[in-house]
């Protein structure tokens, strides 16, 4: 296995498409069955020299234009449009989808060590593990994470590391942006932070970004104190926009800390 599968997979897919099929005429004796490279890149409205660059795997980062532009060219459906988007490691465009489909929220609901929580591209909260509702609750709502962080007064107090975890969600804004430029809750949520938050315009307007990072976090909750959190972020398969995101505990006294909270919230549920 060659570690080309972009440049693997549209060569396979150029062999498998004829001129015909996208309009071309073609004349003469051809050396390949199907499309040469030229044409590729004529009917995807590129230079020629790129796709090669693409196909030989001396170019490994095609914008999402680009792509668009060879899943027409190449006649792709819909199952090797997404597979070439993940092949290229670019998130596939579509409407976000908004509902926490059952298996996923089966998947919250056993995990118990830590908070689980389901985002959409403006950070709307869609889904909560019980461990979450616990986290958040020095919250009056639990409704969308940057609404939570940059306007409510306790968040300075419960992120320990508030001016990163800003930065952070101005960046992750910039990034799904890009993403999904015509998404109307997300621009609704950053319409609003930029009128109601100080801290949110001037990183919105400065364009300050982070890198992503798995370094420890620090929260200080009211009913257990110290909280020191790691997280990772996953893209959920089939729901275009669905971030699942997983916390897991410094091993020490925030598994204790977690766990007296998890008590306490069962306690007052019944």
């Amino acid at each position: 296995m060659t570690d080309n599968l972009l440049g693997d997979f549209l060569r396979a897919r150029r062999a498998s498409v004829r001129p015909g099929e996208i309009g071309l005429v073609s004349y003469g004796r051809r050396r390949v069955a199907g499309l040469r490279r030229e044409e590729v890149a004529e009917s995807a409205g590129m230079n020629t020299d790129y796709y090669t660059r693409l196909e030989q795997g001396r170019e490994r980062h095609p914008s999402a234009q680009m792509l668009d532009a060879l899943s027409r060219a190449l006649l792709l459906n819909v199952a090797l449009r997404d597979h070439l988007y993940r092949l290229a490691g670019v998130a596939m465009p579509g409407q976000p989808v908004e509902v926490v489909g059952p298996v996923l929220r089966q998947i919250l609901e056993s995990y118990l060590a830590a908070p689980a929580f389901v985002l959409n591209p403006a950070m709307d909260i869609l889904a909560t593990n019980a461990m979450a509702d616990a986290f958040f609750s020095v919250y009056p709502r639990i409704d969308n994470l940057a609404r939570m962080t940059f306007l409510e007064p306790v968040s300075p107090q419960f992120c320990v590391d508030w001016t990163w975890t800003c930065q952070a969600i101005v960046a992750a804004f910039r990034q799904v942006g890009a993403m999904y430029p015509d998404d109307s809750r997300l621009q609704l949520v950053i319409d609003e932070l930029n009128s109601a938050s100080v801290e949110f315009a001037e990183l919105w307007r400065s364009y300050t970004l982070c890198a992503a990072t798995t370094d420890p976090r620090e929260f200080r909750h009211p009913e257990v104190g110290l909280l020191r959190l790691t997280y990772q972020s996953f893209d959920v398969r089939g729901a275009a926009g669905q971030r699942l995101m997983l916390y897991q505990p410094e091993p020490g006294p925030t598994v204790e800390a977690l766990a007296r909270l998890g008590l306490r919230t069962a306690r007052c549920a019944d």
